[in-house]
């Protein structure tokens, strides 16, 4: 029996340039994909407010996103564009979210909840260890760069 490679289409072609997903092959980016639910926002419009409970992690297919203090609303503490991603705590554990996440121009977002990256360390344990080994890369980076703009001495994070 024959095995055909899937086709790179315009949505694989976004996942693939999104860090996160830097080492899959095609073939468990067309398996990934599957678990990715499509969600659309306007510009304005609330993704998920602090201390809500996170849910799942949120990649950035088109648009932007500001990330916002819950108690210093009026200018984003970061602006996520396209092939960015956030909100991966909630791959985690299920513990609040920590700030307010608000599209700053119409967007259009793939999320991953919880469940569904559960079920992928159980029915496809490579793609879950190679999407944890850049999950882990990325949050070691963001606590890196917190450290160092804490100016944290002797730290060697």
């Amino acid at each position: 029996m024959f095995r055909f490679a899937p086709k790179e289409s315009p949505r694989l072609k976004r996942l693939r340039s999104i860090s996160l997903f830097k080492g899959l092959t095609l073939r468990e980016l067309s398996i990934l994909d599957l678990l990715l639910h499509e969600r659309h926002y306007l510009a304005g419009e609330v993704i998920f407010d602090a201390g809500e409970e996170g849910q799942g992690i949120y990649l950035t297919l088109d648009g932007k996103v500001g990330i916002y203090h819950p108690e210093k609303s009026q200018s984003p503490l970061a602006e996520l564009g396209a092939d960015s991603f956030f909100g991966e705590m909630a791959l985690l554990d299920d513990s609040p979210r920590m700030a307010q996440a608000r599209a700053l121009t119409d967007c259009t977002l793939a999320v991953m909840f919880r469940g569904e990256f559960l079920s992928l360390l159980e029915t496809h344990a490579l793609i879950a260890s190679k999407l944890s080994l850049q999950l882990a890369r990325h949050l070691g980076q963001r606590l890196r760069s917190v450290s160092l703009a804490g100016s944290v001495p002797g730290s060697t994070l």
